[in-house]
Parts: structure tokens; C-alpha cells; sequence
């Protein structure tokens, strides 16, 4: 039982580099499932282009906007703005916004990078996209030594129906692929380093020593946990309790229950101070002695039309 234990403790502590391994996996195996499945290089001057671009970028923009869109951060942030702009800058701190924006940003961009790293490192996108350019230097530069119809022919090299000698066309698509995985490890060079540059630069410029940061990624992490655990066992305590009061027609029990300006100052995002020792919103709150008990008289939702939920 203690070993199960402890290699339980090992993976939950490790679950953050199971994710990114995971998700290499899962970046891997869909690369491959285009590659072999759905991509078919038109093998056209004027289509080969725009084809290799869409099938190389596109995955990685569609990953971008869902790493942006299931960003708990991001909406914590933008949620309410249009009505109250000072949340995006509280106190006037617009660099500090600029940076919480930037972590965000950062976040949603690993799943893109990986894809980008991966489709580089195989080419088969890259020589799709390339065969079809028609800038006279770059072609003068693939065809530089070779016959005559290459220049005609470099659209149809990464099909079978090129006209050109199996030597030749073999040498074009070594040239295309090490293009390509070089780009993809100068990715992989520039990613890594950009990422070990800022985590120095965070530690180096952290407030608190590294254990204390570390017991406050444990805290944040066990709270959000946990949140989600009461909330889902407040909301099915109150959705039994209007139900019951509804179907039996008798006056709702009362039921405590947080105000609008408490949520609204739970919600927002955490920047670690020292003059206060706090780990996060929902602690700030919960210790001020000047907390604000009393239930707001309002509708809950204003919807569309003017109609209200009460």
C-alpha cells in the first residue's frame, strides 16, 4: 500500500510533464493521421503553395484559439471587462496586465509549437509548400545545377508524376526535408530557449524563495480542486432546495449564499505581495475582517429582450 503510495504521489507530482508528453503524443499521432490520410499535395505551381501552408499553419492556429479558449486565466481576466475596463489594468498597473497576457499567451502556445516542430521534422508539408513558390531566386536556388526542366517540373516533385530522373527528383526532396527539419529544430532550439530564459527570469525576479513558490503552486492547485468540488455540491444543494420548495409550493429555507461583489473579488486574478502573505483572492477575501455578508437585492442574469431571472 505505501508503494502504491508513493508512485501515486510520484505521477500527481509529475502530472505536468505527463500532460506535455500526452499531448507530444497526441500531436504526433495526428500529424501523422494528416499525413497519410487526408493530405494529398495537388502537385500544382499555383496551388501546391497555399495547400502545404494551410495544411502546416492551420492545425497550429486552431490550437492556439482552443488553447486560448479553455484558459481559465484568460477568462478569470477578460470576463466583464466591457462593463468594468479597470480589470484589465486594476490600480492603473498596465504592465502587469501586459504580463499576465503574456503567461497567457505563452500557455496556449505550447500545443502550436509542438505541432509546428513536429510537421517541420517529417517535411511532408514544408516540400508541398516550397515546390510551389514562384520567386525566380528561390527557384534558381533549388535548380541550381540541374537540367533544364526543373524549373517546369519542381511542382511535381513530391508527387510521382515528375518528369524528371529518380536521381533528381530524390536530390530535391533530401534538400526540401533537411530544409525543413532544420527549420523544425530551430523551433525546438528557440522554444526551449525562450522558455529557460523566462523561467530564470521569473524565479530571479519571484518575491518569495522556491519552496514558498512551490507550496504556493501546491495551494492553488488543491484550491481549485476543491472549489470545483463545493461548487458542485452547492449548486446540487440549491438546485434541491428551489426544486423541493417549487413542486411541494412552500417558501424557500434559507440558504447562505456568497453576493455578487463577492464573486466579483474572488474572481479576480492574484499578484503575490509582501506585505500581505495571502496565496490567493479567495484567502484574501475570506480573512478581511471588513467582509460584506448581506445578499444583494438584484436579479441574478439579465438576459436579452430586458427579461430577468430572479
Amino acid at each position: 500500500m505505501d508503494n502504491f503510495q508513493t508512485v501515486l504521489r510520484f505521477f500527481m507530482n509529475q502530472k505536468a510533464t505527463i500532460g506535455y508528453s500526452f499531448m507530444a503524443l497526441l500531436t504526433i499521432g495526428g500529424e501523422r493521421v494528416f499525413s497519410m490520410v487526408s493530405f494529398q499535395c495537388p502537385c500544382n505551381r499555383s496551388q501546391n503553395f497555399a495547400y502545404g501552408l494551410t495544411f502546416l499553419l492551420g492545425p497550429a492556429v486552431v490550437l492556439l484559439v482552443l488553447g486560448l479558449f479553455f484558459s481559465t486565466r484568460l477568462w478569470r481576466l477578460y470576463t466583464g471587462c466591457c462593463l468594468n475596463p479597470t480589470k484589465l489594468c486594476p490600480r492603473g498597473n498596465c504592465l502587469n496586465c501586459l504580463r499576465v497576457f503574456a503567461n497567457i499567451l505563452s500557455g496556449a502556445c505550447v500545443a502550436p509549437i509542438m505541432w509546428l516542430c513536429v510537421a517541420l521534422l517529417n517535411g511532408t508539408f514544408y516540400e508541398c509548400a516550397v515546390s510551389g513558390l514562384n520567386d525566380n531566386v528561390v527557384v534558381d536556388l533549388f535548380c541550381e545545377n540541374k537540367t533544364a526542366d526543373c524549373r517546369k517540373e519542381l511542382a511535381r516533385v513530391p508527387c510521382d508524376r515528375s518528369k524528371l530522373s529518380g536521381d533528381e527528383r530524390m536530390e530535391l526532396l533530401l534538400m526540401f526535408r533537411a530544409q525543413s527539419q532544420i527549420l523544425g529544430w530551430c523551433i525546438v532550439i528557440i522554444a526551449a530557449t525562450v522558455g529557460l530564459i523566462g523561467t530564470c527570469c521569473t524565479n530571479c525576479r519571484s518575491k518569495v524563495s522556491y519552496l514558498q513558490l512551490t507550496f504556493w503552486k501546491r495551494y492553488v492547485e488543491k484550491e481549485k480542486e476543491r472549489f470545483d468540488t463545493f461548487a458542485v455540491d452547492y449548486a446540487t444543494k440549491l438546485a434541491e432546495r428551489n426544486l423541493h420548495s417549487f413542486f411541494e409550493n412552500t417558501d424557500p429555507e434559507p440558504f447562505p449564499f456568497p453576493n455578487h461583489k463577492a464573486w466579483e473579488q474572488i474572481s479576480a486574478l492574484y499578484t503575490f505581495s509582501r506585505s500581505e502573505q495571502y496565496y490567493s483572492t479567495l484567502q484574501r477575501y475570506v480573512e478581511r475582517a471588513d467582509r460584506d455578508f448581506s445578499p444583494e437585492k438584484r436579479p441574478v442574469m439579465d438576459l436579452e429582450r430586458g427579461m430577468e431571472m430572479s
